[in-house]
């Protein structure tokens, strides 16, 4: 049966935070595409097969949906606050570094791989921690919609379609950009991972 949402109890907060943070990503792109250079670009095909996959890892965790907070498994009172806690600091962590990676970006901003003329390569902010932060992001998004209204097994299946998505977008993205700094991404390629952060130097 569906969980009765106490005023200020953790799930009811994560239900907040997880709608500004809904709202967060939406302003991060409107603002991004009005300030992302204009003009002739070379673009990869391939990274709008990856941006469709992972659009449809977000439909498969809202189309096999639980009540909202519910259990995902047999659990007490304290453990669903534990993962309404983890649900709100995703949401938080992830539309934070989202921003940080747009607002880094700049003028080469795109929602879909490009290199324009005089592009540079942006390798500081969240950029110096992995080279594809905003997908980073983006999987923070979708374990903390998981946590909050889908089944275990979709939230896993989710992350599998979303990975293959992302994997598919940085091959495509990444070639354009080995194309165009040569050694110098190959250089920064090395320093910094692809996707997941580093746990340690």
């Amino acid at each position: 049966m569906p969980l009765t949402l106490r005023a200020g109890q953790p799930t009811e907060i994560a239900a907040f935070v997880m709608a500004a943070g809904w709202i967060g990503f939406g302003v991060i792109l409107i603002v991004g595409k009005r300030g992302a250079a204009k003009g002739d670009a070379r673009r990869d095909p391939r990274s709008t097969l990856g941006f469709l996959l992972q659009l449809a890892a977000y439909a498969v965790c809202f189309a096999f949906y639980r009540p909202y907070f519910s259990p995902l498994a047999p659990i007490s009172v304290s453990t669903e606050d534990i993962v309404a806690a983890l649900a709100i600091a995703l949401t938080i962590a992830s539309t934070w570094f989202c921003w940080a990676a747009a607002r880094a970006l700049g003028r080469h901003w795109a929602l879909m791989a490009r290199v324009i003329e005089g592009h540079e390569l942006v390798s500081q902010g969240p950029y110096a921690v992995v080279r594809n932060p905003i997908y980073l992001a983006m999987l923070g998004m979708l374990i903390a919609i998981g946590l909050c209204v889908s089944r275990w097994q979709a939230l896993v299946g989710a992350v599998m379609v979303f990975a293959v998505g992302t994997a598919i977008r940085i091959r495509a993205e990444e070639n354009l950009l080995r194309t165009t700094f040569g050694a110098k991404f190959e250089d920064y390629a090395r320093r910094v991972p692809a996707f997941l952060p580093r746990l340690w130097p």
